[in-house]
């Protein structure tokens, strides 16, 4: 087999030795995921040569495709168009091809290259999404003319619904709102014109949040009006995530007389009790504790009360029971926040519910709050992360002594975690943040035990994948490999063959 990579090279770098490896592995998914961790940092150096190589090797025509999809779009970015071209046609699906080039558009019209965008557009069966792109950056070039051209090539109402409201939303936030709600306007019209319910309702729906952010309510709601008579239409599963949506606009527009008639609409407790934790964000974010707790209290009464044979997605449903959990927290009930969080029964959802408590409550300095929900964790790996990130939150209130010491604390236990992988990805992130915090000898530390720690993964792949998220923290931290390092380095290539 044919190495892009020599041993000289995989004996001198980091990148280059996880890509020596990823070449090594038999196993053809071995390989493939290997490739999707290592090729996009080749791409990050502009070393689309290589990374073509590297799609080229993979056995999996699906993956190779996808790969080969982003060394073009690359390609395009750095002006390489005649190569972009020809990875595009060597692209064997013919989906996946059309997607290629219109990725090679976008990259195009992100440039200012409306022209070859434009060239590009014509390649595609349907351009529609191409050309309201093209039209947003002719806008933000301040070419509003030339937008107006390449939007009136847009032949499918939706996609000219999107165009116009991404382009309204530029207005927006330059402060030309009279200009914006004229875009709206149009947009709405469009909308009109949409025959198939669920995107006329979605696109409704994206109208009446684009025209409260324009502060015009009255027509937002009037938006929301035409949704929610569009979704009660609906027989299937998407009806009652609509209705939760609208009703939720009817609330941020101002009128919880609607927004209350739309909620009782829907059949789905899970989806009810999803509307009442939007409520209950609602009213957190106009100071109104009281009503945000009532209503959240009164999400999770419902959500607990559902039957299992009423359940549609049971991970969505633990999930939601970790986000209220969650949001308990937020409105500095912690003790009420864990109880619930501890009723979780899948583990997942729980550990990112206690987590995230344990954070929230960090950000409160409710240090012992934080605390019982830490240790509400059973997986090591986990409450190591879980302490990273309250070291964060310390860090985000500038208590850095306290963040120095979850660090430490998340550290000691890195040591017991069992699985190597999560260990690796874990020294990478406490390097990080002690360097972040003026320790550049302990981060130092840390990157060259990651290091040692690398050959003992006994997956080739994932050691392969380690490898490459560990040269990112010395690239990023400016770190250079010494001799001891660098003999780690070739032993794993003589390990693989080489």
């Amino acid at each position: 087999m044919e190495h892009q990579i020599t041993i000289e090279e995989a004996g001198e770098s980091l990148l280059s030795c996880a890509a020596f490896l990823a070449e090594n592995i038999k196993s053809s998914d071995g390989h493939a995921e290997a490739m999707k961790e290592i090729i996009p940092r080749y791409l990050a150096k502009n070393a689309v040569d290589l990374a073509a190589e590297f799609a080229n090797s993979v056995a999996d025509p699906f993956t190779r495709d996808r790969l080969l999809v982003l060394v073009a779009e690359k390609c395009a970015a750095i002006d390489d168009d005649e190569y972009a071209v020809q990875l595009v046609e060597s692209i064997e699906d013919f989906g996946t091809r059309a997607q290629a080039n219109e990725k090679l558009a976008v990259q195009k019209s992100l440039k200012g290259e409306f022209a070859k965008a434009l060239e590009y557009a014509e390649t595609l069966a349907h351009a529609d999404d191409v050309f309201g792109d093209i039209a947003a950056h002719q806008i933000e070039a301040g070419d509003e003319v030339a937008a107006l051209k390449t939007l009136s090539r847009i032949e499918f109402p939706n996609a000219k619904v999107v165009a116009l409201q991404n382009i309204a939303h530029q207005y927006l936030q330059k402060g030309e709102t009279a200009r914006a709600v004229e875009l709206l306007d149009q947009a709405a019209a469009a909308a009109n014109e949409i025959e198939f319910t669920e995107e006329k309702v979605r696109a409704l729906i994206d109208l009446g949040n684009h025209f409260i952010e324009a502060r015009e309510n009255g027509r937002a709601i009037e938006k929301f009006d035409q949704a929610k008579t569009a979704a009660e239409t609906l027989d299937n599963q998407h009806r009652d995530l609509f209705l939760t949506n609208i009703a939720l606009g009817f609330l941020r527009a101002g009128t919880l007389e609607l927004a209350d008639r739309t909620l009782d609409l829907i059949t789905d407790n899970a989806q009810t009790a999803s509307t009442l934790l939007g409520y209950s964000h609602h009213f957190r974010a106009q100071n109104e504790p009281d009503e945000a707790a009532e209503t959240l209290e009164e999400a999770y009464a419902i959500l607990k009360s559902q039957k299992d044979r009423d359940v549609r997605d049971s991970r969505g449903r633990y999930n939601l029971w970790a986000t209220i959990a969650i949001e308990f927290a937020r409105i500095e009930k912690p003790d009420r926040a864990v109880e619930i969080a501890q009723e979780i029964i899948d583990e997942t959802a729980q550990t990112t519910a206690l987590s995230n408590i344990a954070q929230v409550c960090a950000m409160q300095s409710k240090d012992q709050s934080a605390r019982q929900s830490l240790n509400g964790i059973a997986d090591d790996a986990q409450k190591m992360f879980a302490l990273i990130g309250i070291s964060d939150a310390k860090v985000q209130t500038e208590k850095t002594d306290e963040a120095l010491n979850y660090l430490r604390e998340a550290e000691n236990l890195s040591e017991t975690v069992p699985q190597l992988a999560s260990r690796s990805a874990a020294l990478n992130e406490l390097a990080r943040r002690f360097q972040g915090l003026g320790d550049a000898a302990k981060a130092r530390q840390l990157l060259h035990e990651n290091l040692e720690l690398i050959p003992t993964i006994r997956d080739e792949s994932s050691r392969a994948v380690a490898l490459a998220q560990l040269s990112d923290f010395y690239e990023q931290l400016n770190y250079e490999l010494n001799d001891a390092e660098k003999e780690i380095l070739q032993t794993l290539v003589r390990q693989a063959g080489g």
